[in-house]
C-alpha cells in the first residue's frame, strides 16, 4: 500500500515526491493516512487540535469532489476524537488548494515567510 501511495504522491507532487518510507515514518509518528487509488490525505490529531499534513488528488481526477470528501471525513474523525479545530499550511501560490480550503470553511490566520523554497506559506484553520 505504501508503495502505491508514494507513486500517487509523485503524480500529485512531481517536484517533491515522498517515498514509501516517508509515509511509514509519518504513520509511526502518529499520523493517520486515508488513501484510495485517486487521492490521499495525511493528518495528525494532538489534544484538541489537528493538522492536515498533506492532501493530494491524482491529476486526472481533480475537480471531481474527492478532496472535498476527504476533508469531510478527516473533519468527522477529528470531531469524534475531541478535536476543536484543524489547521494547515499551503503555499501562497497554490491557488487551487487555497480555493479548496476556503470553499470548505478554512480561513487564513497567518503567514510563514519563505517557508516553501522562498514562497510564503499561508496558515489556515477551521473551527469545528
Amino acid at each position: 500500500m505504501l508503495n502505491n501511495l508514494a507513486h500517487l504522491h509523485k503524480l500529485c507532487f512531481p517536484n517533491k515526491p515522498w517515498s514509501a518510507d516517508d509515509f511509514a515514518d509519518l504513520k509511526k509518528s502518529g499520523c493517520d493516512v486515508m488513501a484510495s487509488e485517486h487521492g490521499f490525505v495525511v493528518w495528525r490529531v494532538v489534544a484538541d487540535e489537528a493538522e492536515i499534513i498533506t492532501i493530494g488528488v491524482h491529476p486526472d481526477a481533480r475537480r471531481g469532489g474527492i478532496a472535498d470528501a476527504m476533508l469531510t471525513l478527516v473533519e468527522s474523525d477529528v470531531k469524534k476524537r475531541g478535536g476543536k479545530k484543524i489547521f494547515l499550511e499551503v503555499a501562497e501560490n497554490n491557488v487551487p488548494a487555497r480555493a479548496l480550503y476556503e470553499h470548505n470553511g478554512y480561513v487564513q490566520v497567518g503567514v510563514r515567510p519563505k517557508y516553501y523554497d522562498g514562497t510564503d506559506a499561508i496558515l489556515m484553520e477551521k473551527i469545528l
